[in-house]
């Protein structure tokens, strides 16, 4: 198991095996797994992170549509159940597309959440016709392009959430979520997020749904007076540890001024992005290129969520947060994002394996999900050396890598992002009601 004290340059991922391959195409949405059993197990020596199986893979994985044969079947457990089970992490799957149905084969398989964002509905409304009819009642019904998008949305995300309803009922409003994201464009507005915030509370009008607001400057307070109104949130796009913890004080600030006296329902997960990290961080180290800054390639992010795991544990402690537990108050979970490798080179669950600990999510797109299942490997290994993520820190920054910098250039380019995919989503919608001929040109 890889942990953060033996994190080098990691290893190629063709050392892993020649028949998976973690860049092959997907489907749209992932639905089941069919793998062969492996006996695949993790080896880390101290100047390298090598990944070696005892056998190599055979055949590869098979994504299969869900079938309701009404055997009664068992579902076969996964390494998804025994991250709950045995370590206390919530593994989520970030994608949603429809039928939503196709999520209860991953439910089977020990997904306990979804995570969505503004990219994955351009790319699932916009390459699936399964949206038409739907739309095309919207539209000839008289709502505008975006009004027609939310109601689109909002139908996938009560779907969903209807299908973790049990889960979140069995954990106490603990697990079991959904998250939808309030508008991109309003990312630099706090009053504007409040009230969409609360919009999209209302017309979900589901308990066990996250409204995602993004950590930026301006959405600090609007965190604070969405949980203060008794609604949970999913913070989104946090990129440092500085801003993590303004994250922390704002719902923390926002319980207190609820004035609530029961606030187990008011719940929260702070998303902390990794792989974002390693790949700006990365690219700075290549300009230094020294043998120092190169060894350290591939090891930034994790050494930062190592450490934001610290932070989390000392916020949600002492007199303060004691205070709020008296009240049923529940820890902000720190969920792990950006989970997918998007450097070929690196270990396809570098993102997932080395960030393993109670109280926390991990939220896996298709491809990081597929390699965990297949050979991922299951045990606490967030704090195993607190001290070598320090020194991987603070050598970072002696090499002149500015944590500011990187924080803030990534919050830019995350929301840029999903504000592209919003426009590029209503662009297609209304190529899609034009070619409809519902409205005029």
């Amino acid at each position: 198991m890889a942990s953060i004290s033996k994190l080098s340059n990691p290893s190629p991922a063709s050392s892993l095996s020649s028949t998976f391959n973690p860049r092959a195409s997907q489907p749209k949405c992932l639905i089941g797994f069919l793998t062969t059993t492996t006996n695949f197990s993790s080896k880390v020596s101290s100047s390298k992170l090598s990944i070696r199986s005892k056998s190599s893979l055979k055949g590869s994985l098979v994504v299969r549509c869900s079938q309701g044969d009404g055997n009664g079947s068992p579902a076969k457990r996964t390494y998804l159940h025994d991250l709950y089970e045995k370590e206390g992490q919530s593994p989520w799957y970030d994608n949603l597309c429809r039928p939503v149905t196709d999520l209860l084969p991953l439910i089977a398989s020990g997904v306990r959440g979804v995570t969505s964002n503004p990219a994955i509905f351009q790319k699932a409304i916009s390459t699936s016709n399964a949206y038409n009819d739907q739309f095309r009642e919207l539209v000839q019904s008289g709502k505008d392009i975006e009004s027609a998008y939310w109601e689109l949305v909002v139908k996938d995300i009560q779907d969903a959430s209807k299908l973790f309803e049990s889960i979140y009922d069995q954990t106490d409003a603990g697990d079991g979520y959904v998250s939808v994201e309030v508008s991109p464009k309003l990312a630099d507005d706090t009053q504007g997020t409040i009230e969409a915030a609360k919009w999209l509370h209302k017309v979900v009008a589901r308990p066990n749904v996250y409204i995602k607001i993004p950590a930026t400057a301006p959405c600090i307070p609007s965190i604070k007076e969405v949980i203060a109104n008794g609604i949970s949130v999913n913070v989104t796009l946090i990129f440092s540890l500085t801003r993590y913890e303004a994250v922390i004080d704002a719902y923390l600030d926002g319980l207190e001024a609820s004035g609530l006296n029961d606030l187990s329902k008011v719940t929260s997960v702070a998303s902390f992005f990794v792989s974002r990290v390693d790949t700006l961080i990365d690219k700075l180290l290549e300009k230094i290129g020294t043998p120092e800054a190169l060894d350290l390639r591939g090891k930034a992010a994790v050494a930062q969520a190592a450490l934001a795991y610290q932070l989390y544990q000392k916020k949600f402690s002492g007199p303060r947060w004691e205070a709020l537990v008296k009240k049923g108050a529940k820890k902000q979970r720190v969920l792990w994002a950006s989970t997918s490798v998007k450097n070929p080179a690196y270990p396809d669950t570098l993102y997932v394996a080395p960030l393993i600990g109670p109280d926390t999510v991990s939220t896996m797109p298709d491809q990081a999900l597929q390699a965990f299942i297949d050979h991922g490997s299951v045990s606490r290994t967030i704090d195993s050396n607190v001290s070598e993520a320090e020194g991987i820190y603070s050598a970072l920054e002696k090499l002149g890598i500015d944590w500011s910098y990187v924080g803030n250039q990534l919050e830019i380019e995350g929301v840029d992002s999903f504000k592209k995919s919003f426009d590029s989503l209503l662009d297609t919608l209304q190529e899609k009601a034009n070619s409809l001929k519902l409205i005029s040109l």
